[in-house]
């Protein structure tokens, strides 16, 4: 192995290992609240939601890339490669639809008590399992022509309107099934974007129409209860803002490979790898603006220390 694919390699295995460690902490740490009875915001649930379509990216794109970057041969038949490439593009397309959901709801959320929004902002709870479900229902329906040409790898050489992924080939077999496909899902990746775009700009507002009331109203238990609320917000608009880096970055190599007859290899590693970018940083950004994730890291810490604390402090009669 060169040293450009064991660079290669070696991006993509840090990539895939750090997206399945972060996502599963984060559902994990959510677990642990359900199960102790905590109830979760609306926020809190469809970060769940986010984490669990960022994991089967991150399963479904990353793991079987990793293997074929160390020379791994791609085992997956013609209807193992239809369903990988089917959850696969559930799953990225969920990726930006719940995350749009997410700013959409913490801005409605945020939005003030005299606000038009006031009267859904109390069924917002109720709200979230529905619209998760449509978005997975619309999902479904949008990326299922695309499983219809997913096959396994053939030798030889791969045909023009071909989207190599390494371990499967999307065949579309023809240049108009080729753009259609592609234009259709940068258009509903636009779309979403430019809500949450909008619901992210509508969060800065209230946040900063708020920091200016914060200087004329200083009532402590206003502050502690939009405390709380400004750090979601917070949340929510840094998660936005990633996504949308690496969705420009994502979606400019992609348009780009749907205007020339033959992609360059080092063209589709590159979006292999910023196509999974957000699935495996998006966890870390949670945990790190999310005070909820952060305590709960910061308590099993703590509580896995206490006891080499407790045997470090035994007095010799003791540790006779």
């Amino acid at each position: 192995m060169d040293l450009c694919m064991t660079v290669k390699g070696v991006s993509f295995l840090l990539q895939t290992s750090l997206g399945i460690l972060g996502n599963v902490m984060v559902l994990l740490i959510y677990s642990c609240l359900i199960s102790s009875n905590h109830r979760l915001h609306p926020v809190d649930i469809i970060l769940t939601y986010l984490s669990f379509v960022n994991l089967m990216i991150i399963l479904t794109r990353g793991v079987p890339q990793t293997l074929i970057e160390f020379g791994f041969p791609a085992s997956l038949n013609d209807m193992g490669c239809k369903v990988v490439v089917y959850i696969y593009r559930i799953s990225r397309a969920l990726s930006v639809s719940v995350t749009c959901m997410l700013s959409v709801f913490q801005s409605i959320t945020i939005a003030p008590a005299t606000s038009r929004l006031n009267a859904l902002k109390a069924n917002l709870p109720q709200l979230v399992l529905p619209t998760f479900s449509a978005l997975c229902v619309v999902n479904m329906s949008i990326d299922v022509v695309a499983v219809l040409f997913a096959i396994s790898p053939r030798n030889g050489t791969i045909p023009r309107f071909t989207l190599n992924l390494g371990f499967c080939h999307v065949d579309f077999r023809d240049q108009l099934g080729y753009v259609l496909s592609g234009a259709s899902i940068s258009a509903r990746d636009f779309i979403f974007l430019s809500l949450m775009i909008t619901a992210s700009s509508h969060i800065l507002l209230i946040l900063h129409r708020h920091g200016k009331q914060m200087k004329t109203f200083n009532s402590t238990g206003r502050n502690q209860g939009s405390a709380a609320e400004t750090r979601a917000a917070k949340t929510v608009v840094s998660l936005v803002t990633l996504y949308a880096f690496f969705f420009g970055i994502d979606n400019t190599i992609y348009i780009y490979m749907l205007t020339v007859s033959s992609v360059p290899p080092s063209i589709v590693d590159m979006r292999l790898f910023f196509s999974s970018c957000y699935a495996s940083f998006c966890p870390f950004f949670m945990i790190n603006t999310n005070k909820k994730l952060k305590n709960a890291i910061s308590c099993s810490s703590t509580e896995a220390e206490a006891p080499q604390v407790s045997t470090i402090l035994k007095t010799p009669s003791e540790s006779v």
